[in-house]
């Protein structure tokens, strides 16, 4: 298996994991976590690693956005972006920004703009929109270069992966022992997807060893033949809804995120 098709995949479940389901943690070992005042405000820095060595640099921030026919509005943004030692065998510069309904977290607008090439991964250009039409059920897709436009029956329930990110961490609670399903959106493949919750002890850079709740769902991957993979995401048990690390067990080895700094935006 060529190593430009296992970076393309990891970036993809990068999307799946840490972006998508954001922090969501159990607290004080009773009670699911409310949702914070102002979810506005937070950058979580994280790095990704393989055998070791770091590959990959993500970024996550939730701001406030404009308003749409007079509703309040949230914008998420995502950066994902390659090492510079890396050099010539693989150069990743992506952005994703996701607008969404501040009362309800309903995707408005999800955009993405992708730049990456080299001789270890897939180039690939381009700014993709994606436009999300509830009462005609329907999702309008939209790539600039090309000026392609499609519509695509919208299922219900249906998120793009920063959408999916802000309406955990902004509007829901879990706990131990749930199982949640998600319908997933990000422009190439509708994906369903079925997390399982735990709670385990882990080791962090951060924080040492520290109570988290683990979510673990096995996905297929289309590259792989539909062969099955894991991923798994990590988060504090303290109440401050803290993501930690995520691990994405893949067919041919695994990529490790860890997180290496929160600021204030």
């Amino acid at each position: 298996m060529r190593i430009r098709t296992f970076l393309f995949i990891a970036f993809i479940l990068l999307l799946l994991g840490l972006l998508l389901l954001g922090s969501i943690v159990y607290s004080n070992g009773q009670k699911g976590v409310s949702e914070p005042s102002n979810g506005s405000g937070k950058i979580f820095l994280y790095t990704a690693k393989k055998f070791g060595v770091p590959i990959l640099k993500a970024s996550i921030k939730i701001g406030n956005g404009s308003l749409a026919q007079g509703k309040p509005l949230y914008q998420i943004h995502a950066d994902v972006y390659s090492l510079p030692f890396l050099g010539f065998l693989f150069r990743m510069n992506n952005h994703f920004t996701s607008t969404v309904e501040a009362e309800t977290c309903s995707p408005v607008r999800y955009e993405k703009e992708i730049d990456q090439e080299g001789f270890l991964i897939e180039k690939k250009n381009y700014f993709q929109t994606l436009t999300f039409d509830y009462p005609n059920k329907k999702v309008v897709v939209e790539k600039r270069e090309k000026k392609d436009r499609q519509e695509i029956h919208l299922l219900p329930g249906t998120y793009d992966p920063l959408s999916m990110f802000a309406r955990y961490y902004l509007k829901e609670e879990l706990h131990p022992g749930q199982e949640i399903q998600m319908s997933i959106f990000d422009g190439m493949k509708l994906r369903q997807m079925v997390f399982h919750s735990k709670k385990e002890k882990v080791k962090t850079k951060m924080y040492g060893e520290v109570e988290a709740l683990c979510l673990e769902s096995t996905t297929s991957f289309s590259t792989f033949g539909e062969k099955e993979g894991v991923i798994r995401i990590w988060y504090m048990m303290n109440g401050e809804k803290t993501p930690i690390s995520m691990e994405l067990d893949l067919p041919v080895g695994s990529v490790k995120f860890e997180l290496e700094e929160v600021r204030e935006s």
